[in-house]
């Protein structure tokens, strides 16, 4: 009775023991292609306010932002106002864009999040530099596109020029 008893009880274990390592692993997938979750922020917080916390931690990347000096030079243009998506699962969609970085991806933290195969979890950031707005691929798997070509250093987007990310496309217009 006792060798029974010890037996049923090492049995449950095992199970448990089997069932805490499938969730661990579950978890993992989870984590692994969804991201962490991000946290929800109060509704009186404004947009602004929002990409400011993400911007804060890659400020290394701002030196690098230095060497497209030469095509910033044109101050007296007056930068767009609003991003238009003209192509992909959002197309017609028109945001108007704010002093700070405007930061695109599959995360929920992103001020424009794309749900497309294609898109990085953190793929580009917009941001307006000189009175110009520069966009900057953020190491992404598939890369961002500026006019077809591939955007390897922050440059700077002139108006009306179409920005491919993954299968969306968007343009900066006044």
């Amino acid at each position: 009775m006792t060798s029974e008893l010890t037996l049923l009880a090492l049995r449950f274990g095992f199970l448990a023991v089997l069932w805490l390592f499938v969730f661990a692993i579950v978890f993992a997938l989870r984590s692994d292609l969804f991201g962490q979750r991000a946290r929800r922020l109060p509704a009186d917080q404004q947009p602004g306010q929002m990409s400011a916390a993400p911007a804060a931690p890659p400020a290394p990347a701002a030196p690098r932002a230095s060497a497209p000096a030469a095509p910033a030079a044109s101050d007296g243009d007056s930068a767009a106002r609003r991003l238009v998506i003209t192509k992909g699962a959002k197309a017609g969609l028109e945001m108007p864009l704010i002093d700070g970085p405007l930061t695109i991806g599959r995360s929920q933290e992103s001020n424009l999040v794309i749900r497309d195969d294609y898109t990085s979890t953190h793929h580009a950031r917009l941001m307006l530099w000189n009175g110009r707005w520069v966009i900057q691929d953020l190491d992404s798997t598939n890369g961002t596109f500026l006019a077809g070509e591939r955007v390897t250093v922050p440059t700077p987007v002139p108006v009306g020029s179409t920005v491919t990310i993954g299968q969306t496309s968007f343009e900066l217009r006044r």
